[in-house]
């Protein structure tokens, strides 16, 4: 259940506003979430948190990125997922959440696949939540 791909959407909305993207940059932050990413991912990241129309600090915005990645683990990425996309731009996060058997999460469902792993925000949080409520329902030692 910890392992994540995050949608620059998402990274986007916790910088802008508290709600449930920020929650989940927090438990990246707190080592309770792994992201996984490639250099796509993390060149788009740098590219769209940097567009002047956002406005925010450069520093926040490279805190937030160096967490990624010293938090997170590359992937290289080699076939795609699927045939055919809405938006191109958005299979490289669909290929690395499938080859990593990450949760994607993301505020644009509608870009992706209906596909279990592709979830929103509140929709990661709710079943990140019934994951550790039950968690100590079971004989199983943490890791």
């Amino acid at each position: 259940m910890n392992k994540v791909v995050l949608d620059t959407n998402v990274l986007v909305s916790a910088l802008l506003a508290n709600g449930p993207p920020a929650a989940i940059v927090d438990l990246v932050a707190d080592g309770k979430l792994r992201p996984f990413y490639n250099d796509f991912i993390i060149s788009e990241y740098w590219d769209v948190l940097g567009r002047k129309k956002f406005n925010f600090h450069p520093l926040q915005v490279s805190r937030l990125i160096d967490g990624i990645v010293r938090n997170g683990v590359a992937v290289e990425v080699n076939e795609h997922a699927v045939l055919s996309m809405a938006d191109e731009d958005d299979r490289v996060f669909l290929d690395v959440a499938k080859a990593s058997l990450a949760f994607l999460i993301t505020g644009n469902i509608k870009h992706f696949p209906s596909e279990p792993f592709i979830i929103t925000p509140a929709g990661f949080l709710t079943k990140y939540q019934i994951a550790l409520a039950n968690f100590g329902k079971y004989d199983i030692p943490k890791p």
